[in-house]
């Protein structure tokens, strides 16, 4: 069993020797102790039309695991019954092949949550990889509903694009971009919110935000006529299919050395889980949807579901801490939301 070690209200995980974040939270003086709970990010399902080589979840068309309804209608009571908690971040897998995903959207709003939707894009031409369904209404859903959308394209080239998430994902993402702006996403006024996330292809560290950002715009403008509002950039976390090809070419170690070099005190103040509490597809509480993927669930005694969800004690939990925590740290810092400085 790792070893766990308490620091100033922050657990840590010894599991991967030198590449001790604790190291760094005592060098740097630092208390990442939960601030609020904003946003209850919710995974509903590893289930995917895709199986991208940077994936965390290991989402792919050969997962089953889904959100049932009754776990879906527990996070509804929780937003019901918490007014700070603002927002609902549904993510995957590709959350709308979850049966209940409309459902959720819908209820949600009632509630007058803010509704983020994590669209690979694809899925609206690909529809359900097992029965068929269609997806092709998913663009207009959004819209009506007033969804963000949240979308990956790693590069506004075809050729990067394809060789981290599959051949003729590029052209189909473009398409699904050209649909959803025609809702009115992306455009001046419209008040629907259409985002970009940039990840790396390789072993590498993203560039500037901001950047990138202009490169993209001016890119899918000229060349596709399209529109988005913002681009995150966030950093490929070495957990699961991305470690495993690290390891495999050899890379592990100089990417983790990367990582560490470029440690920053001021995005680590920033992470995520600081301000957000992740729920997986079975109910359980996780600090980050990285812990989730590494099965750190937040405990109080016994290991934590949506049914046992409280808020002051979350705001007064120790947050869990691994080594794959410098990916959230390094250089301008990377959230589901992108650079945090």
């Amino acid at each position: 069993m790792p070893e766990l070690t308490v620091l100033n209200n922050a657990v840590q995980i010894n599991s991967n020797g030198r590449f001790d974040f604790q190291e760094y939270l005592e060098k740097y003086k630092l208390n990442l102790e939960p601030v609020s709970i904003e946003t209850l990010q919710v995974n509903i399902t590893k289930l995917c039309n895709q199986a991208c080589r940077h994936c965390h979840v290991d989402a792919s068309p050969k997962r089953t695991e889904q959100m049932d309804k009754k776990t879906v209608d527990r996070c509804l009571e929780i937003l019901a019954e918490n007014e700070s908690i603002k927002n609902l971040d549904i993510t995957g897998g590709a959350p709308e092949l979850n049966p209940h995903f409309d459902y959720f959207v819908l209820e949600a709003g009632k509630l007058n949550k803010h509704v983020i939707v994590r669209h690979n894009l694809t899925v609206t031409f690909d529809g359900h990889p097992r029965t068929g369904e269609s997806k092709r209404y998913l663009p207009q859903f959004f819209a009506e509903n007033q969804l963000e959308v949240i979308s990956s394209l790693p590069y506004y080239q075809e050729f990067f694009t394809d060789k981290q998430r599959g051949r003729g994902v590029f052209s189909k993402s473009i398409e699904s971009i050209r649909l959803l702006n025609e809702e009115g996403y992306g455009k001046e006024g419209a008040g629907l919110e259409l985002n970009l996330i940039y990840n790396p292809v390789g072993a590498f560290l993203p560039a500037p935000q901001e950047n990138l950002e202009k490169d993209y715009k001016k890119e899918l403008n000229d060349k596709f006529g399209l529109v988005f509002n913002n681009l995150y950039t966030i950093t490929n976390m070495p957990i699961h299919r991305f470690k495993e090809a690290l390891l495999r070419a050899g890379n592990y170690e100089e990417y983790m050395e990367k990582l560490n070099n470029a440690f920053n005190p001021a995005a680590a103040e920033g992470v995520m889980c600081r301000s957000l509490i992740s729920v997986g597809y079975d109910g359980k509480l996780y600090d980050c949807d990285f812990n989730q993927m590494l099965d750190m669930q937040i405990e109080n005694g016994k290991p934590l579901t949506v049914f046992d969800f409280d808020y002051d004690m979350l705001m007064n939990r120790s947050i869990l801490f691994d080594s794959h925590c410098f990916g959230c740290t390094a250089g301008g810092g990377s959230s589901c939301d992108g650079a945090v400085v």
